[in-house]
């Protein structure tokens, strides 16, 4: 087995065990983060790893996001980049490592791969190279040599295979008018015996259409997204020229989102939902009555999830979670029907007793039922507490029921915490999502600051202490229900905020996605009304912000713009900006400063 953990700092440690001689650990490779960490690692053969490490760096005043991919022995013997390298006579660059999407499990040595060509030419002379975009090729893992599977195509951005070896469906990114800038529309193709042949679109800035996912070869089906009566569904379509769809699994509630794969072939085994706690629909019933015997044995509040296989599916990694447990891994072998637990994911956080989660829901202004998640500190009775409203990030995103390290921390700390999945949300359909957590801000930060409401009129929440804390949008919606709601919450904190809508517009400008943002974005009096840092004269409560200088989700300029302007008016403001971080602050010692500072911060 191999797994990556995280070491003082910014660093990674990449792990191998043998399970089978019952040994200790062996440390395979490390990343220090500065600015590259190892981000995963897969089997190429029972010997052999490929990972991905990646990162942000800075060159001339502008931030940068590049990856690579490497193989290396199960000891760590044997390094060798897989990603494209770049020559000399190379015209322009990428920082793009590349990408596996098929493990090959019946060559002990290679891989396919997507790596991106740019063009080649030699001054003076006739000597070129003009192929260009993303290509397909098999990587032999050892020596790193290649053999080109699909050549490259310049607005080709995604290639799905079989599972098998066999590249079928190809992505392309389609421009908007004569622009180099993104239309936010891919079209897909399927590959049939004389070359390509148009397939489906996608188009995710409006959120339409077909997003294939995994190829059945069995049935020569392809298994992918597409909204249905309003909601997300499975569903698959046939790939020849019949047109041939069939919805596979739906729900009348909310969103199917997740596809369940098992395997070295990464074999689709069903798909995933939410409710309350995220639910698997399984085709393959011995799956589903092993992930059911075995939750019972476990625990009735576990969940079960299946994390990868054998070739042969013989022997199952198996993750189980709850809300008061982190996560521990078991080896199960299907053969012997033995369960053998292997490791703990926080196994400092298993040491101590945690708070449990309960789903609830609760009337907006509106009337309208908003569903959430109340954590509340183990051995509480849930009365008079200081209490925290933590709205998530995205906004298209959503919480779940589970172990969730941020609301734990807080309840750890003597806090209440009410997560809500206001309207803006994704994971409930066309009509919860609205316009969107921006251009419909009224409605989503509406419904944040109704969960603070609920929390006083519930007697959980003391008035006087009651705060609100985010994260990216989660830290936006933070600083605007202060702006609509400033006699609510008595301290605020902000991290990695938006605080201006109109700042985020202009930060995508010279970006390929610009034309995307500024759709997302909108224009029109909202622009202004839900922009925090445009409303300073409203707030009221004391803020606390943090922000790292190597953002690329939400650039640092928007927290220095409310940092500043807060102090310009005279508002008690106290910033933390972290060097060489990016959005997601991934250092254990700042994340511990972070929190340390907040819980310091709120009142009690």
């Amino acid at each position: 087995m191999a797994f990556v953990s995280p070491g003082p700092g910014k660093t990674t440690d990449l792990y191998t065990i043998d399970l089978s001689a019952g040994a200790a650990p062996t440390r395979v490779t490390s990343s220090s983060g500065e600015p590259e960490s190892l981000q995963w690692c897969n089997w190429v053969s029972n010997t052999r790893l490929a990972c991905k490490v990646g990162g942000v760096d800075e060159y001339a005043g502008q931030l940068y996001g590049f990856s690579n991919i490497f193989a290396v022995d199960a000891d760590g013997a044997n390094p060798k980049l897989l990603t494209r390298k770049q020559r000399g006579n190379t015209i322009g660059f990428t920082l793009y490592g590349g990408q596996i999407i098929d493990w090959l499990p019946d060559d002990e040595n290679a891989v396919l791969m997507t790596r991106y060509h740019l063009e080649e030419g030699k001054p003076g002379t006739r000597i070129q190279n003009t192929d260009r975009g993303l290509a397909v090729e098999r990587v032999d893992t050892r020596t790193g040599r290649a053999k080109m599977v699909e050549r490259p195509e310049e607005e080709a951005v995604e290639y799905i295979t079989d599972g098998e070896g066999n590249v079928r469906i190809m992505g392309m990114r389609t421009k908007l008018g004569r622009t180099e800038r993104n239309s936010g529309e891919i079209k897909y193709f399927f590959k049939a015996d004389r070359g390509w042949k148009r397939f489906e679109e996608l188009n995710y800035a409006d959120r339409t259409g077909f997003n294939p996912y995994a190829v059945d070869p069995a049935t020569n089906r392809v298994f992918g997204f597409q909204r249905v009566d309003g909601r997300k569904a499975l569903v698959a379509k046939k790939l020849d020229d019949s047109g041939t769809s069939e919805v596979i699994f739906a729900h009348d509630e909310v969103d199917v989102d997740g596809l369940i794969r098992i395997g070295r072939k990464n074999r689709v085994v069903g798909a995933s939902y939410v409710v309350d706690a995220r639910q698997g629909h399984y085709f393959d019933e011995d799956l589903e009555k092993l992930r059911s015997g075995l939750a019972k044995a476990l625990s009735n509040n576990i969940a079960i999830g299946f994390v990868d296989a054998s070739l042969d599916e013989t022997k199952l990694l198996i993750r189980a979670t709850s809300d008061t447990n982190p996560g521990q891994y078991y080896l199960f072998d299907r053969t012997q029907k033995k369960l053998e637990p292997l490791l703990g994911v926080r196994p400092y956080a298993e040491k101590e007793k945690l708070a449990t989660v309960k789903p609830i829901s609760y009337p907006a202004a509106d009337g309208t039922m908003i569903p959430g998640y109340l954590t509340l500190p183990a051995g509480s009775d849930g009365k008079g507490l200081a209490a925290i409203v933590m709205p998530h990030g995205g906004p298209e995103s959503r919480d779940e029921w589970g172990f969730d390290w941020l609301a734990q921390f807080f309840a750890s700390q003597g806090f209440a915490v009410v997560q809500p999945n206001f309207r803006g949300s994704s994971g409930y359909g066309d009509a919860w999502y609205q316009e969107n957590g921006f251009q419909s801000w009224r409605t989503s930060i509406g419904d944040v600051t109704d969960a603070g409401k609920w929390l006083i009129s519930e007697g959980i929440a003391k008035p006087e202490a009651l705060s609100i804390v985010g994260w990216s949008y989660g830290g936006y919606a933070a600083l605007q229900s202060a702006v609509l709601a400033p006699d609510l919450f008595k301290a605020v904190v902000a991290i990695a905020p938006v605080t201006d809508l109109s700042t985020l517009k202009t930060n995508a400008k010279n970006t390929y996605s610009s034309a995307v943002v500024r759709d997302y974005v909108g224009d029109g009096p909202h622009v202004n009304e839900g922009s925090p840092a445009r409303n300073i004269d409203k707030i009221k409560a004391p803020i606390l912000i943090f922000h790292g200088d190597y953002d690329q989700n939400v650039a640092v300029q928007h927290a220095r713009l409310m940092k500043n302007r807060l102090e310009d008016a005279g508002k008690p403001v106290t910033y933390y900006e972290y060097e060489k971080l990016a959005h997601s602050l991934w250092n254990s010692t700042i994340r511990t400063d972070m929190l340390t500072k907040s819980a310091e911060f709120l009142p009690k």
